[in-house]
């Protein structure tokens, strides 16, 4: 039976171009437009003081020109700099600025078996080996504070008095392998951090020795201390981060003192760290100087960079903060 009734299908509406040509295939959204411009606010009548809103500086910067701007950033700076907006973020992921921070980090791995090692360990991602590789962080010191129990004597009238002790140790690495390292010292973090470096006086009582990094996050120490008998101080620790990437907690795993005779290191030319490897831990190679492995003031060290020395709470007496967790 032939229908009567005749359907008009226009040509222009078979053809996939049309939804081509069209303008909006799902919902209108005006306001993503939005995103990225400052709406300047409408200044008073007959006000001649005003003046233009600059531009967001992502819309005054070209890709190139951001690009180099962030190539002389910390990756610490970076990160921040990331927080920014999308754009930010999207320019500080760039594997450039990455491989530059990890090849000077680990150099001295070799640039050769740290591209083995990104390759195979880290899928080609320069960011994920620094955020998951186990590092030194070089731009602070690494901070132990210790506290303990003191009895006092009695005197006259008044009973014992107990008081409350506060010493710190520190350390700052370099990525040379070289350590400096000052023990048991009163000094706030404030004032310890503008000592701590290679033309640190005698009365500052710095120290400096050779460490090693394993890939485990395991560091050994070694440093001597002159003096009329050399006393030889091995120590070993454990990095460790309060978050990915953080490597701001150096865990304590032992601390030993041994002698070294003289006439053997007059003899020896590589550094301390070597002159030790093989001993055991109550070895000795001075009579006089009895290895001794020591259990108390192991209180973990805490990362403080050089621009929150100031302000860092370590710098709170006793009064104030009696006992500290590093968490």
């Amino acid at each position: 039976m032939a229908s009567d009734i005749s359907v008009d299908i226009r040509p222009d509406f078979n053809s996939f171009d049309h939804f081509l040509s069209m303008r909006y295939i799902a919902t209108d959204r005006p306001w993503l437009k939005l995103y990225g411009i400052r709406v300047q606010p409408v200044p008073p009548f007959r006000s001649l003081s005003c003046k233009p809103d600059p531009a967001l500086i992502h819309h005054c910067l070209p890709d190139e020109l951001l690009l180099e701007i962030f190539t002389r950033m910390n990756p610490y700076t970076l990160g921040r700099a990331a927080c920014v907006c999308r754009k930010w973020k999207y320019t500080a992921r760039n594997p450039t600025l990455w491989r530059a921070a990890c090849l000077k980090t680990w150099q001295r791995t070799g640039m050769e078996a740290n591209y083995m090692m990104v390759r195979s360990l880290y899928d080609s991602s320069w960011r994920r080996m620094w955020l998951q590789r186990p590092r030194i962080r070089i731009d602070g010191l690494y901070v132990s504070r210790n506290t303990y129990i003191h009895t006092g004597v009695t005197e006259w009238q008044f009973k014992k008095t107990v008081n409350v002790v506060c010493y710190y140790r520190y350390l700052r690495l370099f990525p040379s392998g070289k350590f400096l390292y000052k023990q048991i010292s009163p000094d706030k973090v404030k004032d310890a951090v503008k000592c701590m470096h290679f033309r640190a006086s005698k009365a500052d009582s710095v120290f400096k020795g050779d460490y090693i990094l394993s890939e485990d996050g395991q560091i050994e120490m070694a440093l001597l201390y002159p003096g009329h008998r050399y006393t030889l101080v091995r120590m070993c620790l454990r990095l460790r981060g309060t978050t990915v990437g953080a490597n701001n907690r150096l865990d304590v795993l032992k601390i030993l003192t041994t002698g070294v005779n003289a006439t053997e290191l007059k003899n020896w030319t590589g550094s301390i760290l070597e002159l030790v490897e093989g001993w055991e831990e109550d070895e000795t190679h001075d009579p006089d100087v009895p290895a001794v492995s020591h259990s108390r003031g192991l209180s973990p060290f805490v990362f403080v960079p050089f621009e929150e020395a100031d302000t860092s709470v370590l710098n709170l007496p006793v009064e104030k903060m009696d006992y500290y967790v590093p968490g």
